[in-house]
């Protein structure tokens, strides 16, 4: 009782100032999570792809999903299947900016998944595998939209290596999350707590992304 007392104060410990240092660098620069290329719209292919790859990193919100599902497929049988369904409904989302289709709330409805992400993660939510790819699907498609934001007006051979860039980075990020919450959750007393922790700090992000994004709308 007193390990677990102990990992539960490290985790608050490490959230605590992870979450404070997040709030503060979005409100320094909130525009920065969203324009990898400083807002200009790629004119090439490689500059397409290239900020395709440097989005879902740039934009913490979008990063924290994308970990939460690769977290999440480490626990479920098939679990690659969420973050693929992720890249296929954020591609519907950049392709549905692009074409001037209007999807209300993107933003916080994006901040919004992350925080659920997290809390599901914290409070061990018996969902399974087909229960998440729902939730990332669904996710996804605002995620998308937001990522659109980038390519709008681009050609149609920039637009695609934008999704592609994204599709390639978002696998990755999630394949690795996947192999590193294996590695750090091998049965012992403390697995649980550390997933309740990486949960918890996820909700908290996206508790400070749900704030920018009310205050931005």
């Amino acid at each position: 009782m007193r390990m677990k007392s102990m990992s539960h104060e490290l985790m608050h410990a490490i959230a605590a100032p992870i979450c404070m240092l997040t709030w503060a660098t979005l409100l320094a620069d909130p525009a920065t999570a969203h324009h990898p290329t400083g807002g200009m719209t790629p004119q090439t292919l490689w500059h397409g792809l290239l900020s395709g790859l440097g989005h879902p990193i740039i934009g913490l919100d979008h990063f924290a999903f994308i970990v939460a599902t690769g977290i999440a497929a480490a626990f479920l049988p098939g679990g690659m299947t969420i973050p693929i369904g992720f890249i296929g409904a954020s591609a519907v989302g950049v392709l549905a900016h692009v074409a001037k289709i209007d999807v209300p709330m993107a933003e916080i409805v994006v901040a919004g998944s992350v925080m659920v992400a997290g809390l599901a993660l914290a409070l061990r939510v018996p969902l399974r595998a087909l229960g998440w790819t729902a939730l990332a699907v669904v996710a996804g498609v605002f995620h998308g939209y937001a990522f659109g934001e980038t390519v709008v007006g681009a050609e149609s051979g920039v637009i695609a290596a934008y999704v592609a860039g994204i599709a390639i980075v978002a696998i990755a990020v999630a394949a690795i999350v996947k192999v590193a919450t294996l590695a750090l959750t091998a049965p012992t007393p403390e697995a649980s707590i550390r997933l309740r922790g990486a949960g918890a700090v996820l909700s908290c992000l996206g508790v400070v992304f749900l704030t920018m994004a009310l205050r931005a709308g």
